[in-house]
């Protein structure tokens, strides 16, 4: 659905997006995260046909993103952070207004947008003011003129944004349900939503991609997990106990009690990559407390979140380039 092959966009001497590539295919939901002037918003307007690109080759639904703007724009739709509605006009008026906007034929107006409205969960509100809505349903009016033109890829930009936690589980329940019909390129800061709903991640950071896969696949290749244990043990013992194991920094132990130890400690990828690496690692420490006979309340693998991962795939970058 969405092709995007050595990308680049230039603003002067400045370079928002710099070589990049992924896709996304049909019936797919993926977030597409990145800090604030990670090139996102530039990425977004480039496929939406509001900006060209200086390079490379973007294509939506088979078609050229240049040559061919106005099918691409008729094959998508766009929900912007903060969604322009008219506050004067009740949602059903609104709707059938923006339907006539993007050419659905006047015989479907009514029943398209009651599809939308179904959708989206506002038909109990179609005759409301919409500047009487609370801002959860002024978000879900914005979904449902995205929809109401049945375009099959749906791009979302911080669609949760400023609604309280209620409000965003039940936008979150809304995209979920849409993936059977649409594509959805799902932009957010909320990494708890995206993590949530989406099936895969393209990170970006500085214009050019960081990580691109399921989130299992991005802590597999990008992030270290850490061991997490409490021991009953001396600060003596210990060291014979991590020995050789594939230890990434020095522990950090804190002392529970009189003879309880607390440690915590991140672990090196295996080549491969693989898990059983690590559940190696695990493996010979749990029979070496065994062998010792020493009281074990906890030992397990804590794999990275997306926020951790998000923070040492985008700090890192910092980092080296400081």
């Amino acid at each position: 659905m969405i092709e995007v092959q050595d990308l680049i966009k230039d603003y002067g001497s400045f370079r928002a997006v710099d070589r990049l590539s992924f896709s996304v295919a049909e019936g797919e939901i993926v977030g597409f995260l990145g800090p604030n002037g990670a090139g996102k918003t530039t990425t977004i307007r480039i496929l939406t046909g509001f900006h060209a690109a200086s390079s490379g080759q973007v294509h939506v639904a088979g078609l050229d993103v240049l040559s061919n703007s106005l099918d691409v724009r008729s094959s998508l739709a766009y929900l912007p952070e903060n969604v322009p509605l008219y506050p004067d006009l009740r949602v059903q008026e609104y709707l059938r207004y923006r339907a006539a906007m993007k050419g659905v034929p006047r015989r479907k107006v009514r029943s398209s947008v009651d599809e939308a409205m179904e959708k989206a969960g506002v038909t109990e509100m179609r005759r409301k003011l919409i500047g009487a809505v609370s801002r959860g349903y002024r978000q879900r009016v914005g979904l449902a003129d995205a929809l109401v033109s049945d375009p099959p890829l749906l791009i979302l930009d911080e669609p949760t944004s400023g609604l309280d936690p209620n409000q965003r589980a039940k936008i979150r329940d809304l995209i979920r349900a849409l993936q059977w019909q649409h594509t959805v390129l799902f932009s957010s800061h909320i990494l708890s939503d995206v993590e949530d709903v989406c099936d895969r991640i393209v990170l970006i950071h500085r214009g050019r991609k960081r990580a691109d896969g399921s989130l299992e696949e991005i802590a597999r290749l990008h992030g270290d997990p850490e061991l997490q244990m409490e021991v009953r043990t001396d600060a003596y013992t210990l060291p014979s106990l991590l020995e050789g194991l594939p230890l990434k920094d020095e522990p950090i132990l804190k002392q529970l009690g009189s003879s309880w130890i607390d440690v915590r400690v991140h672990l090196h990828g295996g080549e491969d990559g693989e898990d059983r690496f690590h559940d190696q690692a695990l493996d010979l420490l749990d029979r070496r407390i065994k062998e010792r006979q020493l009281p074990l309340r906890r030992l397990h693998l804590h794999a990275p979140g997306l926020e951790e991962l998000f923070a040492s795939l985008t700090l890192e970058e910092e980092a080296v380039q400081a």
